[in-house]
């Protein structure tokens, strides 16, 4: 009569066969504990850096398109070599837009001012105290109800402070601890640029950013036509326009439209500005970390094949060291599915503890590197964690296959003789 073996007795066997050869069984594993570490680890930190972009660009108004002259960051003072030649985005065209587009609920505009002012930094300072991480912008007033923004303290200033060139700021959360860090900045002044401005709110620290950080936190906010005043030399003015509930794609392309009506670009010419939403920008950061996580997983798979031949070739000894114990498994009435049952649960068992290694030491390695550089978001997520395990044990299936069926294969007789 044959005598079944279960599941869990075969694992139960494997794993004792593991932990007899544990030194051996280490060296094999190697290679896939490498593999699993290396995807785990990028994957973790590709998905922290994500979630801290996706929350930056919802703060930015996720139903907004903006509209510049390069593409990138507008606040670089250089774009892309083929695009340096383009005529500015104007102020007049936020009027345009919203008076032509049916899909544009509201309209502002933006100044980027620029770090370095005739070759020298600007600096934001008070007696005793000042920086110089600090980015100057000059807003229309109802930016904050396109891209609403949490205050720390006081407001954001109002139509009739633009309308007289008012000396007012609001600061970013890391400008005014650093001016002001007994914590009461509303109502004092400071010095910019040679110009002294008055602190009529402070932004709450902004969520979000690439590698943790967010430029808000660093950021001046002038009203407009105070910049405009300010800096009347300047032309890097980039269109804000807000669709309405639903229509945001519609929005995009009608933009679009008006802008090639309003510059006079030809039928058949490429845009010569530059679009973008908060999805896009999304969606092209998706792209690269892609790419970033298929060089992984080629890495990887380089580790986890070597691994598993080591384990394809640890189970070919292990079969021949076993020989007689086959013998006598069959010749109590184990079938070929119960060795081969045995030896594919020992070489999954095998590249299963290497998995777990590899996800322990890819999360150890996950938090130290957050611990280590706080503006590294990091995250582990649960797919990453259970893929990376499904991987090793498939791979401990898959080469471990031969050896179990020529296990499995051996005569009894022959197996009973083998010394």
């Amino acid at each position: 009569m044959a005598i079944s073996i279960s599941l869990g007795q075969n694992f139960g066997v494997a794993m004792d066969a593991v932990w007899a050869h544990r030194f051996r069984s280490m060296l094999t594993i190697l290679g896939i504990v490498i593999g699993i570490t290396t995807v785990v680890t990028v994957s973790s930190l590709l998905t922290g850096l994500r979630e801290g972009i996706v929350i930056f660009f919802q703060e930015m108004g996720p139903d907004n398109v903006f509209a510049y002259k390069f593409s990138g960051d507008p606040s670089s003072s250089r774009g892309p070599m083929k695009e340096m030649k383009r005529r500015p985005i104007k102020p007049e065209y936020a009027e345009q837009i919203k008076r032509f587009a049916g899909s544009i609920e509201d309209t502002c505009l933006t100044l980027y001012i620029p770090s370095l002012v005739n070759g020298q930094p600007v600096i934001a300072k008070v007696p005793g105290f000042e920086t110089e991480s600090i980015s100057m912008i000059g807003e229309t007033p109802n930016s904050i109800d396109m891209t609403p923004r949490d205050f720390r303290f006081g407001r954001y200033f109002t139509p009739e402070e633009n309308d007289r060139v008012a000396h007012v700021a609001v600061l970013g959360n890391n400008i005014s601890d650093a001016l002001f860090p007994d914590g009461r900045p509303v109502g004092r002044t400071f010095m910019s640029d040679g110009a002294e401005y008055t602190v009529i709110g402070v932004l709450a620290k902004a969520k979000g950013g690439f590698f943790g950080e967010n430029g808000m936190d660093n950021l001046m906010i002038m009203p407009f036509k105070t910049a405009v005043a300010r800096y009347p030399q300047l032309d890097r003015f980039m269109v804000t326009a807000k669709a309405k509930k639903g229509r945001r794609k519609e929005a995009y392309d009608e933009v679009e439209a008006i802008l090639r009506r309003i510059r006079h670009v030809p039928r058949n010419a490429s845009d010569d500005f530059s679009l973008s939403s908060p999805d896009q920008i999304i969606q092209q950061f998706d792209q690269i970390t892609g790419l970033i996580v298929m060089v992984s997983i080629a890495i990887s798979a380089l580790g986890l094949v070597v691994g598993g031949i080591g384990v394809m070739n640890i189970m070919l000894v292990s079969v021949t060291e076993r020989t007689r114990e086959i013998g006598v498994r069959k010749a109590l009435g184990a079938r070929r599915r119960d060795i081969v049952g045995q030896f594919l649960a020992e070489a999954a068992a095998l590249t299963g503890v290497g998995g777990v290694l590899g996800i322990v030491i890819a999360i150890g390695a996950t938090f130290l590197i957050g611990y280590l550089v706080p503006s590294l978001p990091s995250a582990v997520p649960l797919w990453a964690v259970l893929t990376g395990f499904g991987v090793s044990v498939a791979v401990g299936v898959f080469f471990g296959v031969w050896p179990a069926v020529k296990a499995a294969r051996l005569d009894p007789v022959e197996a009973l003789r083998y010394e």
